[in-house]
């Protein structure tokens, strides 16, 4: 489909949400290309103001917060991007697994995953993070498994619906195996509702690794990241500066932004009217 005939049936919300989504992932990509320094390279003094020499002023150490939060959003939006698609990887599977088969095996899925959703996000994140380290690889993992619970269960009630339908019984009878099922049958039609699920859970994984790196176990030094920025800047406020404003307000509009596009796609996949 034509990608501004898909823009035109937009509500103005979603067309906001859009153009601020677009404007961050145009940063995240073009960032070596847009930041006028390094992402760790001290440039000036302590705390300069915001819109003087620099355009959001430095920070703790001096260095300059435009490059930074432009590096930002590049570490912080594929992170997110490659926990959130290793989450639905795993629930997915999992959740297509538990509805096709069946029996034992989806009482010890649903089981397993009730355990881990009983935990606190956070909690479990702190936990695990600090035995195992603040690599990405952990960050990833942990993330990833905390939130494919969630993605298990949708799966998992979207694929029974789809299971007892005649085109799966019918690939039965042929004698199709369980993952052609699973794959050309289940997947297509599950595809919708996980896809509206992926926007909302990337919202989530997003501001879990925002929190984490602002109580020192996201992403570390040298890489740039908009919740450290708030935590290490912090201590400016005492003393009238507004800078972890800035990287505060970013996390906020990148998150809004994406749950507006998000909701008119629910709206739309419904068959809700939406007023223009």
């Amino acid at each position: 489909m034509n990608i501004w005939i898909v823009i035109r049936e937009m509500n103005w919300a979603s067309r906001l949400g859009l153009l601020v989504v677009s404007g961050f992932g145009f940063c995240a990509i073009f960032a070596p290309w847009l930041a006028p320094y390094g992402q760790s390279e001290i440039v000036g003094d302590v705390w300069e103001p915001l819109f003087g020499e620099f355009f959001f002023g430095t920070d703790q150490i001096g260095r300059d917060m435009l490059s930074m939060l432009i590096y930002g959003a590049r570490n912080m939006i594929a992170l997110a991007l490659l926990t959130t698609a290793c989450a639905f990887g795993l629930g997915s599977l999992m959740g297509f697994l538990a509805a096709t088969v069946g029996g034992w095996v989806d009482q010890v899925l649903s089981r397993f995953v009730d355990v881990v959703i009983s935990i606190p996000t956070l909690i479990f994140a702190l936990i695990v993070l600090s035995s195992t380290g603040t690599s990405i690889l952990a960050l990833v993992t942990v993330i990833a498994i905390i939130y494919a619970m969630p993605v298990y269960r949708i799966a998992r009630a979207v694929a029974m619906d789809i299971e007892v339908m005649d085109y799966v019984e019918a690939a039965r009878l042929r004698g199709e195996g369980l993952w052609w099922i699973m794959r050309r049958e289940i997947l297509p039609n599950a595809l919708t509702p996980l896809a509206a699920e992926f926007g909302l859970r990337f919202c989530f994984v997003f501001l879990l690794i925002s929190g984490l790196s602002f109580l020192g176990l996201g992403l570390q030094p040298p890489l740039a990241d908009w919740g450290a920025m708030v935590r290490d800047n912090g201590g400016g406020i005492a003393w009238g500066f507004m800078h972890p404003l800035v990287p505060a307000t970013c996390i906020a509009l990148l998150t809004i932004g994406i749950n507006l596009i998000v909701d008119s796609a629910v709206q739309k996949a419904s068959g809700l009217r939406e007023d223009h």
